[in-house]
């Protein structure tokens, strides 16, 4: 049996983690290929999941503004050890990290998967724009490198990338999991407060300078003082830290990091992504859709693309637009709305599918184990 080593940055409650848990489960449930993921830093979120999934998880512990010569050490030895064909790795710090130690190690196949696009670095530590600058230089080691989205490709050339093969791997859904339902919809509202009559926005993700939730405050900000029965909600790891206008408090709805994003996302009239910069293809829009949401997006990564005639695109960094994209999507009329949202499962549905993205991963990691 092929074996397939992951090493990933961390195994937080990202994007990429959640791909990368997607992949592993599905692969492990065939049997079709053997999956060892390697944290170079901590369990996360994900490291549990992936456990009761069936696969076998290293946490190697890495800690920042630390060498990490001992961690290093057993990744090479965890490499040496285990002896895959191929190595997957994911971020930028485990592409550079991984890299090395599969050299060291003696592995030869390495695949990049690179998960964003334009990246602000000054956002960011020092030592982030200076990994990249390497791995730029470095970029014709791996046998390929792969990006979730056109737009990722596009900004990594930009960089200086120029690898031998490059690879498009987008992100793909279960659509059987990632669906509409009407009863759970109603139970999960009930379960926050939430009443019929309201109209509820979701905002889903880290609290991260990337992701923009100042631009989502303050287009909401905008609109409750006209929209009474506008509701909105925060999901992800940090938002119960974030510090929210007086104003628009009794509006507000903060849940923190959830494990059961499936149903929460079915008490969401809207889901808004109001990114500045850096998404490659993401997932909460997705699933959203999926799930018969519409979508509210900024035009970073392959946002646009994905939502195409099913959502509303407005430039980041511009919480005005924002808001008149909610308002427009709140006094669109029912049915005109609810059909945008079954145009949003429907795209999902064509080019998105969970099983065509795992068929896509097969086929990269077959050439790359054939030395393709």
């Amino acid at each position: 049996m092929t074996k397939i080593v992951h090493i990933i940055t961390g195994l937080g409650s990202g994007g990429a983690e959640r791909v990368l848990y997607q992949l592993v489960k599905r692969s492990v449930s065939q049997g079709s290929r053997a999956h060892i993921v390697i944290s170079l830093s901590g369990d996360g979120f994900y490291g549990g999941p992936l456990r009761s999934a069936g696969a076998t998880v290293y946490a190697l512990g890495m800690r920042p503004n630390r060498p990490p010569i001992l961690e290093f050490s057993r990744l090479v030895y965890l490499l040496r050890r285990i002896r895959p064909e191929v190595v997957m790795t994911w971020l930028y710090h485990a592409d550079l990290v991984g890299t090395f130690a599969a050299r060291l190690a003696g592995v030869r196949r390495i695949i990049w998967n690179l998960r964003c696009s334009e990246f602000v670095f000054s956002d960011h530590p020092p030592m982030t724009g200076r990994i990249v600058t390497l791995l730029a230089r470095l970029s014709r080691t791996p046998t390929v490198v792969a990006v979730n989205s056109i737009a990722g490709q596009r900004d990594h050339v930009r960089l200086g990338y120029n690898p031998r093969r490059w690879a498009y791997l987008p992100n793909g859904f279960d659509t059987a999991e990632w669906t509409p339902d009407e009863d759970g919809r109603a139970k999960v509202r009930a379960e926050l407060g939430l009443t019929n009559s309201d109209f509820v926005v979701g905002r889903a993700g880290r609290v991260d300078p990337q992701k923009d939730f100042p631009a989502f405050i303050a287009a909401i900000r905008m609109l409750t003082p006209k929209w009474p029965a506008l509701r909105f909600v925060l999901v992800g790891q940090g938002t119960e830290q974030l510090a929210l206008p007086p104003e628009i408090q009794g509006s507000a709805l903060v849940l923190g990091l959830r494990r059961d994003m499936c149903e929460v996302i079915r008490a969401f009239d809207l889901v808004v992504s109001s990114s500045a910069y850096g998404e490659g293809l993401p997932n909460i829009v997705a699933e959203s859709m999926a799930s018969g949401v519409p979508c509210v997006v900024t035009d970073v990564g392959d946002s646009a693309l994905l939502v195409g005639d099913s959502g509303i695109v407005v430039p980041p960094r511009d919480p005005s637009a924002l808001a008149a994209a909610i308002q427009s999507m709140m006094t669109m009329p029912a049915e005109q709305f609810g059909q945008m949202g079954v145009r949003a499962r429907q795209r999902v549905e064509a080019n998105y599918s969970l099983a065509a993205s795992l068929d896509r991963y097969d086929e990269v990691f077959k050439s790359a184990s054939n030395g393709g």
